[in-house]
């Protein structure tokens, strides 16, 4: 994937602004089986057919932790980061709501707002976003977080730290 590059001052000044969204992605049942074998909830309204059929979902449901995960893969295309930096790391989430369930076999997309965009230390910058996951078809989004990213400079190095 290639990643969008921007000067800092241009990624400031897209504060405030909706980006373009994500691609769509399915949300079928072999990825809802294969995020529960990783993290063991096999909870049955996720794996179970059948029974879920039974439930107030009338079909099996993704893990909202397996639609936030998804969210590395959907800001690729979407956010550009500034031209001068070597890596990107996930600092955290303020919040995180999971509104409406996402159905198997239902897609998916993201939106994001740059909320804010600091400089907490030479050579690190830090986004704060919105993010929005949306269901195709559907007016509840699937996902709603405040989403914390560090931006590291080429240069940049951290004694004693992570990030």
């Amino acid at each position: 994937m290639t990643t969008l590059r921007v000067s800092p001052d241009e990624l400031r000044a897209m504060v405030g602004k909706e980006l373009e969204p994500s691609e769509w992605e399915v949300i079928d049942q072999a990825r809802i089986d294969a995020f529960a074998e990783v993290t063991g909830d096999r909870q049955f309204i996720h794996v179970d057919r059948e029974k879920a059929k039974d439930s107030p979902f009338g079909d099996t449901v993704a893990h909202g932790l397996l639609i936030l995960s998804l969210l590395p893969a959907l800001i690729e295309k979407s956010v550009p980061i500034p031209s001068d930096v070597g890596v990107t790391v996930n600092y955290g989430y303020n919040k995180i709501r999971f509104p409406s369930p996402v159905r198997n076999g239902k897609r998916v997309r993201a939106k994001f707002v740059i909320s804010e965009f600091s400089v907490p230390s030479p050579g690190r910058y830090q986004l704060i976003f919105t993010v929005t996951v949306e269901i195709e078809g559907e007016s509840k989004p699937a996902l709603v977080a405040e989403w914390i990213g560090i931006c590291l400079v080429n240069d940049a190095r951290e004694e004693g730290s992570r990030v």
